[in-house]
């Protein structure tokens, strides 16, 4: 049985309706809202940054990607970071700015992350998941890609590790310099509170 609910809000009544307990929707809509929207403040960077780009072995390596990926990390979580790179892959691809190596280049390291971030809580979690995602994992799930998608004979199983590496390691370092800022000034705690 659904109870509906009138919830007032600065003056503004508004309407809930769903099971006892509710009232928190209000809440998730507006943080989920929040989220969104840094996400996709982090995936346009990462489009953007694309611009700057060292091409090796065939992919186009972009440190912009990975710093944002621990961004996401630190600040959206797993879920959100994932699908953060992963639009900024579609972007990329779109708009010649990345190759398909850009899906599990981006969203291995996004993804681990994330995981270790909300796991441990601490920077470094971040910082080796990203690495670790990126460089081993992607440069790994890389391998399919540009084999049967890219059609490159010549890809094998360990190819992408040493280019996604040098990627991931600019951009980790430049969002290792950027996060161990705002923590020193204790803006990071402030930051994740809102």
């Amino acid at each position: 049985m659904k109870n509906e609910k009138n919830t007032e809000i600065n003056g503004n009544v508004t309407m809930n309706t769903g099971t006892a307990g509710a009232g928190s929707s209000m809440e998730n809509s507006s943080v989920n809202t929040r989220k969104l929207a840094l996400a996709a403040i982090f995936a346009a960077v990462a489009v953007v940054g694309s611009t700057i780009s060292i091409p090796v072995l065939g992919s186009k390596c972009a440190p912009v990607q990975h710093m944002v990926n621990v961004l996401c990390a630190v600040f959206l979580g797993p879920a959100w970071g994932l699908a953060a790179a992963f639009i900024a892959s579609v972007i990329r691809n779109l708009t010649g700015l990345g190759t398909p190596l850009a899906f599990p280049g981006s969203m291995c390291g996004a993804l681990l992350a994330g995981l270790l971030y909300k796991r441990f809580k601490v920077l470094p979690a971040a910082w080796i998941g990203e690495v670790f995602g990126t460089a081993v994992i992607g440069g790994m799930l890389a391998y399919p890609v540009a084999s049967l998608v890219m059609g490159n004979a010549k890809a094998a199983l360990f190819t992408f590790v040493v280019p996604f590496l040098i990627s991931t390691a600019g951009g980790t370092v430049i969002a290792a310099i950027i996060t161990l800022a705002l923590q020193s000034r204790g803006l990071l705690g402030r930051l994740m509170e809102t």
